[in-house]
């Protein structure tokens, strides 16, 4: 394998991914207000007293306040602007640097929900992205009205956030971030960070915790380091369990022999930690496909019953022009002492995405299935990029369940409502009381006969009847992504945020140039009406 700049899996993405019904009508879309960026000082987000703990002391605060109507240089009025111009002064990696940096970019974003207050939602992202692995650190969003406004923050997982040898944030870039609520409302959050001036010898799994709602953020902890170009490791996820305060549970795939001539011998195992009791638990592999393959995108929901189910994207025949990719799961019943063995959902015949006119590549989530649970029935949903329903001419949006706690599956179904254009990118959520909520990306509202952009458009599209049936809505406007960072193709994130906020949806999301906006890609917060 050739030597890469980031952890050591972005050229073997590249790889991965370059491969060769009736629904209801739309609800009328609910005008709501528009945000505008303004400061507040650090003093007035203070937490109280005796919450503070360990923390991080770097911290940077603005809020995004109310503001009636749209227009140029401001975000549709049914978005809230979270991420803006960066914190971090140049050079902060403290090493030289290959790749191209796209400076005040924001992208792959994810967001929780606090358990006991709904009002209060914390979202972490990318910021400043890197052309060839990673960016310059991740940043925090912190909402206590329910994102009418957002101060921002960051832990120490990279040195331009703070990160160094004593509090073991010493890395020069971080990425995939994953955030998560406990029941006590302690907030954890994950990054895979690694070097770029050694080839991506050194990386780690770091986790992270918040003990006053995301405001500040302790010292990281390792889960897993490495100081080896053979070795990376990759999509970490952190799922806190939603009824045990003292458990919190974290997945990723590590690759080894990546500088084998043989690629053939390559191979990425699933790894699995755990928090028990204040202290997190040796990581451990817990399934291992053997050479030639591999797990990605691990993440794990929790059933009613406690039952633990890890979801990925199991890929075989890795190295061969003839990769068969799997949606799987496994199940654990004893809070991850033990697992099953995988179950496959269904095969995956993603074919990727690309741009209809020039045909250059976007860079999506191919490979990033998503993972709900109903939190009263179980019942399970998985979506996933698929091109089965236009006979592998483009990727659609499939979806597939079970009611058994993740044995059986049925048939997928497609849920993108243009089934004629490209659809990418599924993230999901499910309500208190079982409503279905599914965000992705497409083309619909892009002209043909434009050279000169590649619209692209963001939408929910919601379930009150277990999938039988479906509305759509869009969420904001159109937008250009050939304005996104390039990264092994257009870039706005592998996976974005949705979370259930009662019986209605959040979305977490980033978005390229907005025609009237002239703004760098960013992130955006987007709040179904009740």
């Amino acid at each position: 394998m050739p030597a890469v700049a980031g952890p050591g899996v972005e050229n073997r993405r590249t790889c991965l991914l370059n491969r060769p019904v009736q629904y209801c009508r739309t609800r009328s879309q609910r005008r709501q207000i528009l945000r505008f960026v303004d400061f507040i000082p650090p003093d007035r987000l203070k937490p109280a007293p005796g919450r503070l703990g360990r923390v991080a002391l770097l911290t940077v605060v603005f809020l995004f306040l109310g503001c009636g109507g749209s227009g140029p240089n401001k975000p549709p009025a049914d978005l809230t602007q979270v991420s803006g111009s960066t914190p971090f002064a140049a050079g902060c990696n403290r090493a030289p640097q290959t790749g191209t940096l796209y400076s005040s970019t924001g992208v792959e974003p994810f967001l929780a929900i606090d358990p006991n207050d709904p009002s209060h939602l914390v979202g972490v992202w990318q910021q400043d992205r890197w052309s060839n692995g990673g960016a310059n650190g991740l940043l925090t969003g912190v909402s206590r009205d329910g994102g009418r406004t957002w101060a921002r923050t960051f832990a120490p997982l990279s040195r331009c956030a703070g990160g160094n040898a004593s509090n073991g944030g010493d890395y020069e870039r971080a990425s995939d971030p994953w955030v998560t609520f406990s029941p006590d409302g302690t907030a954890y959050q994950i990054s895979v960070s690694f070097n770029n001036s050694d080839q991506g010898a050194g990386k780690a799994i770091l986790a992270s915790r918040s003990t006053d709602g995301g405001s500040t953020w302790g010292d990281p902890i390792a889960l897993t380091r490495d100081l080896d170009v053979d070795v990376a490791v990759d999509k970490q996820t952190i799922t806190a369990d939603p009824r045990d305060a003292r458990l919190v549970y974290a997945v990723w795939d590590r690759l080894t022999q990546l500088t084998n001539p043989n690629p053939a011998m390559v191979s990425g195992p699933t790894w699995f930690a755990r928090l028990a009791n204040d202290a997190w638990e040796p990581a451990r592999i817990i399934f291992d496909p053997g050479a030639d393959a591999q797990t990605v995108s691990n993440q794990i929901v929790v059933l009613p019953d406690g039952t633990l189910v890890n979801l990925f994207m199991l890929i075989t025949q890795a190295s061969s022009m003839n990769q068969e990719k799997r949606v799987a799961i496994q199940r654990s019943t004893d809070k991850g002492v033990t697992w099953s063995s995988p179950i496959v959902i269904d095969q995956s015949f993603t074919i990727g995405v690309a741009d209809p006119k020039t045909h250059r590549r976007i860079r999506a989530g191919s490979i990033i299935p998503g993972i709900a649970a109903d939190p009263v029935t179980g019942k399970l949903y998985v979506v996933w990029q698929d091109s089965r329903f236009s006979n592998g001419l483009r990727d659609g949006i499939a979806m597939s369940t079970s009611l058994d706690g993740g044995v059986i599956w049925s048939a997928p179904i497609q849920l993108n409502q243009s089934p004629n254009t490209p659809a990418f990118t599924p993230a999901i959520a499910i309500s208190a009381h079982g409503r279905v909520g599914v965000t992705y990306y497409d083309f619909r509202t892009d002209d043909p006969n434009n050279p000169n952009s590649l619209l692209t458009s963001y939408w929910l599209v919601t379930s009150e009847d277990g999938g039988a049936t479906w509305e759509e809505k869009a969420i904001g406007e159109a937008f250009d992504m050939r304005t996104a960072p390039v990264v092994d193709g257009y870039f706005v994130g592998d996976y974005e945020g949705v979370a259930a906020d009662g019986e209605s949806f959040t979305s977490f999301f980033s978005a390229a140039t907005f025609p009237h906006v002239g703004n760098a890609t960013s992130i955006y917060f987007y709040a179904e009406a009740p």
